[in-house]
């Protein structure tokens, strides 16, 4: 748990498909970011969080990371979270985010058809919108969204990784 002098937490680690860093909150996790280097994700962490500390001795935050990690490295083997989140948004936002919680792991959807699941068939550039805003890479699984054709679309922390997570999640 936070002290009371610890605002936000953070730590880097190595994954197989780059670096990620994992922010935290006195409410919860509320950033998980992946790129290509450490100093990179520090520094746009930083920009936005700088009153977070870098930690390494909390346990509940490590066990924390470590099911972060295996939910990339090994995600047909790992249950779904069970932390607490610290999640900003638009109401918009967040209905979006939930319901791409309830896509399983190793199906997709297309922007369409998520938007018509929320009611809002034409909202669909709403929804890439919502994703593209997504901090909580992997936990809110934004790279299962692809385009209507099947192809993999954007991806905030780069269009590789998503093809990779969606591999992993599909091939076990």
């Amino acid at each position: 748990m936070l002290n009371i002098s610890q605002k936000r937490i953070f730590c880097l680690k190595d994954v197989s498909i780059g670096k990620l860093l994992v922010g935290k909150s006195q409410k919860g996790i509320f950033h998980i970011a992946l790129g290509d280097t450490a100093e990179q994700l520090f520094q746009e962490f930083m920009v936005r969080f700088g009153d977070a500390q870098q930690v390494v001795g909390d346990n509940v935050f490590k066990r924390e990371v470590a099911h972060i990690i295996a939910m990339i490295e090994t995600p047909k083997l790992v249950k779904q979270y069970n932390f607490p989140l610290d999640i900003s948004g638009t109401v918009f936002q967040r209905q979006v985010w939930t319901a791409l919680c309830d896509i399983p792991c190793g199906e997709t959807i297309s922007y369409k058809e998520l938007a018509c699941r929320l009611g809002m068939p034409n909202a669909f550039r709403a929804v890439a919108h919502a994703c593209a805003r997504n901090e909580l890479a992997v936990i809110i699984p934004c790279h299962r969204v692809v385009r209507k054709n099947g192809f993999i679309s954007g991806y905030r922390w780069g269009r590789k990784r998503k093809q990779i997570l969606l591999q992993r999640e599909q091939n076990g």
